[in-house]
């Protein structure tokens, strides 16, 4: 490893990397427990003595190291009882380039928060072997279904800018209630920016950003099963905008409104399902088109 290189994988999750700006902290020890204050100091102790914290050549970083400006460290974090997701991720496709993952409810797609070693991207570094894996885009823990993920560092920037771009198809299924005043097919339009929880966003006036076209498929004793295809990609869009029709999506704990958070509700998973996706490939200028197997169920809590 030499300076400008990531350090390698350790059983499927990557290290984080955090910057030693200018100050006069005596160890990296007492820099990394005040940068970090969510974090024990003896927890950081630990994962220098471990090994787990080291510095751009690859060397690890002793809890006594002298603190040294200017330089990067990496370090490779852990999650303490960690809850297995009961759920299986599923390979639809892969080639030279990409790989096409059927995303179960409750699987994050990204290491984060309490979630490291139970995400999609974890899951299959280990299985495929393949720690250049990254994600081209993002899904919600809640949501199920297709979420695309690129082999080669020298193709990612292609395949990001399909979604920054907006020249990706997507269609999600959702089930919510059904309501016959509400006249379908039709385009909802609005500005969703960050709310006061900053778990939550909401709509406020102002020049549209998000915007999705939303029809029924079918109805079924009140609810109803309905195709919602985003045309931007706001976070939370869909459910938001759903919500804001008055018709929330089914088990929803977000919109609208938000309910304590606690055990996991397996039983009880977001009918919302990400259904679909249509392309054409950058690399190979294929038309590509993904579905999920997955399917959702009119059932309520």
């Amino acid at each position: 490893m030499n300076g400008s290189s990531t350090p390698p994988t350790r059983n499927g999750i990557g290290p984080s990397c955090v910057g030693l700006p200018a100050g006069d902290w005596p160890t990296v020890l007492e820099f990394l427990a005040e940068r970090f204050p969510g974090i024990a100091a003896t927890v950081w102790q630990q994962r220098m003595a471990s090994g787990n914290v080291i510095d751009e050549q690859g060397c690890p970083v002793p809890p006594d190291s002298a603190y040294r400006s200017h330089v990067r460290l990496y370090y490779y974090r852990a999650v303490t009882n960690e809850p297995h997701i009961p759920f299986d991720e599923v390979v639809l496709f892969q080639d030279a380039q990409l790989v096409v993952v059927d995303k179960p409810h409750f699987l994050p797609v990204m290491p984060s928060g309490g979630y490291l070693a139970e995400t999609v991207l974890v899951r299959l570094k280990l299985k495929l072997g393949l720690n250049t894996l990254v994600p081209i885009h993002r899904i919600d823990r809640d949501t199920a279904g297709l979420v695309l993920f690129c082999k080669q560092p020298e193709t990612r920037a292609a395949y990001h800018t399909l979604f920054s771009q907006h020249r990706v198809e997507k269609t999600y299924e959702a089930i919510a209630p059904w309501r016959a005043d509400i006249e379908l097919p039709l385009t909802r339009a609005s500005r969703i920016v960050e709310a006061g929880h900053f778990m939550l966003q909401h709509e406020v006036s102002g020049t549209p950003n998000a915007v999705t076209d939303i029809d029924v498929l079918e109805v079924s004793a009140g609810l109803a099963r309905y195709q919602l295809k985003p045309v931007t990609g706001k976070r939370h869009q869909l459910r938001v905008h759903m919500a804001a029709l008055g018709l929330p999506i089914l088990n929803d704990g977000l919109y609208p409104a938000l309910t304590p958070e606690g055990q996991i509700d397996y039983a009880h998973p977001l009918q919302l399902l990400a259904k679909q996706i249509e392309f054409i490939d950058p690399v190979t200028g294929q038309q590509r088109q993904f579905a999920s197997q997955r399917q959702l169920h009119f059932l309520r809590c």
